[in-house]
């Protein structure tokens, strides 16, 4: 008998339409409404529009201090706060996060580093909370 590893995809890759490149360091709170890979620091929280799908990737050069409320992440940098993932979230390799997380799947691998819950299931789609402070990212035109 083979031994096969599970090919099943969850997350759309496909949805990633805004980056915050390394060198780059936003103080305030960033709404994404498709996908966002964050290879920069984010200093405030990152969440969905209200019934978006939004997908956050962390590269392992990225870092976030704040809370995180998306729909999907892919983690493998570093978060400080806590995270609520409404559908899926997969911590790779290099991920470290200190604080909650909430999810209703998940998927850790070998090296990522939790200091806080875990905790499936989570209640209902996420929200996003006004914020005087905010940097919205459009969806990308074209390309």
């Amino acid at each position: 008998m083979m031994f096969r590893r599970k090919t099943d995809q969850f997350i759309e890759v496909t949805r990633l339409s805004s980056l915050i490149d390394r060198g780059v360091e936003i103080v305030g709170d960033v709404i994404v409404t498709d996908g966002l890979r964050i290879d920069g620091r984010v200093q405030g929280d990152v969440r969905a529009r209200p019934e978006a799908r939004a997908l956050l990737v962390l590269s392992e050069h990225g870092s976030i201090e704040g809370s995180v409320r998306v729909y999907d992440a892919v983690i493998n940098g570093t978060i400080t706060g806590d995270v609520e993932v409404e559908h899926f979230i997969e911590l790779q390799p290099n991920a470290r996060v200190v604080g909650n997380i909430r999810y209703s799947k998940l998927r850790m691998e070998c090296g990522a580093s939790v200091e806080g819950r875990l905790e499936c299931g989570v209640a209902g789609p996420v929200a996003s909370a006004p914020s005087d402070n905010v940097v919205s990212l459009p969806r990308a035109q074209g390309g």
